[in-house]
Formats: structure tokens, C-alpha cells, sequence
């Protein structure tokens, strides 16, 4: 009784379009007794196309082949960009990081540089800039790494160090968020936590502000 049941729904599920492997995963029976009741019972070249495109093997390929052809043409495209960026003068570099902390840095601190950023490749060329262009020291930094407090403290405040190439001696005490990383169903690319490098001299600041005072109003 049985194994007319699992006939009869095979022959429903195959006049669904379903292939032998479907049918098989769906009944848990042998492809030669699917081969034996299906017998005369053939896909129309549509529906076998239809499932071909849907193999996961094919869309894997698929996949890896966009992949390529990307990655090819984002070489290429790098190749030009760098080409007609070329290297940076002082002049350019000063104002990269200038129009860089327009955007993101922080304004609210009368005698204070504040960046923040999730991004590490944007925190290392701040910090970058501001040992170069404005002559900050090392011991001058602060540095504040905000995680939320299912997150390893030390094993990214040492990635932060190793990517800034700095000493974990000028990280403050990280500030720690009550929720949960894993809770977030957006991350927004916070997967090392938000790094903040604040230095506190008036001079440099004003230097700062009077030159994004300067720049709007050629604007």
C-alpha cells in the first residue's frame, strides 16, 4: 500500500516538472524505482533547461565566472585610476585629509581633533595624515575603540594597534555598547568596532577649522 502511495505522488510530482533528483530527495527511493514508475514520463526541453539553470553546480559556475570577469575589470580599472591619480604632493595630501575631516571629523570640541570611523583604511590614512601634515606625535594621540560587549576587548583593540601601527599605551578605556553585535541584523560594517583617535591642542584646531572656514568659502 505503501509503495503505491509513493508511485502515485512520484507521478504527481514528476507531472509538476520535477526531476529525478527532486523526486528523490522529496520520497527518499532509488533513482532505478523512479526509473522503473516514471517510465514514458519525460521533461519537455523547457522544463530541462529551466532546471539546468537552476543546478546549484551551474549557478556556482555562473557565479565564479562574474566573479572573474569583476575582478578582471576592477584591475583594469585600478591600473587607469592609479595612472590618473598618480603619487600626491604635500599640497594634495594636505587637502585630501582636510576635506576628509570636513566630512568626518568631529566639530563639537572647541581645542580638540576628534575621526571616527568603522572603516580601518580610512583611520590608518587619518592617522597617517595627521603625523605628516600636521607634525601630531604619536604620545599626542588618544585613541578610543567602541565595541558592543559580546566583543573580544583585546583582540581588537590589538588589531586597531597593528593596523595604525601605534602602542596600545595611547588607547583609552574602550567604550562598551550594552547591546549585542550578533543581534544586529544591519552590522554597516562594524565588524572591528568604531575606532576614534582624538588629539587635544588649540593650536592644531584652530589650524583645522580656520582652514575648513577658508576652503567653504571658496565654494
Amino acid at each position: 500500500m505503501l509503495k503505491i502511495q509513493e508511485k502515485s505522488k512520484a507521478v504527481e510530482l514528476r507531472k509538476a516538472g520535477m526531476s529525478y533528483s527532486q523526486i528523490k530527495s522529496e520520497l527518499k527511493v532509488s533513482k532505478s524505482t523512479l526509473s522503473s514508475w516514471l517510465k514514458g514520463m519525460p521533461l519537455s526541453e523547457k522544463r530541462i533547461k529551466e532546471l539546468r539553470a537552476d543546478s546549484p553546480m551551474r549557478i556556482e559556475r555562473y557565479r565564479n565566472t562574474m566573479r572573474k570577469k569583476r575582478e578582471s575589470r576592477w584591475v583594469s580599472v585600478f591600473s587607469k585610476v592609479s595612472r590618473d591619480i598618480g603619487k600626491l604632493n604635500e599640497r594634495e595630501l594636505f587637502l585630501a585629509g582636510l576635506f576628509l575631516y570636513w566630512a568626518e571629523g568631529g566639530k563639537t570640541e572647541r581645542f580638540s581633533l576628534t575621526f571616527s570611523n568603522t572603516d580601518p583604511d580610512m583611520m590608518v590614512f587619518f592617522v597617517k595624515w595627521m603625523k605628516r601634515c600636521l607634525k601630531v606625535k604619536e604620545r599626542d594621540m588618544h585613541i578610543k575603540i567602541h565595541l558592543y560587549k559580546d566583543m573580544n576587548i583585546n583582540e581588537y583593540q590589538d588589531f586597531w594597534a597593528k593596523k595604525l601601527k601605534v602602542s596600545r599605551k595611547i588607547f583609552e578605556k574602550p567604550y562598551i555598547k550594552d547591546s549585542k553585535l550578533v543581534n544586529l541584523s544591519y552590522k554597516n560594517g562594524f565588524g572591528k568596532g568604531t575606532c576614534n583617535v582624538r588629539i587635544h591642542n588649540r593650536d592644531k584646531t584652530e589650524y583645522i577649522t580656520q582652514g575648513l572656514k577658508y576652503i567653504s568659502k571658496l565654494s
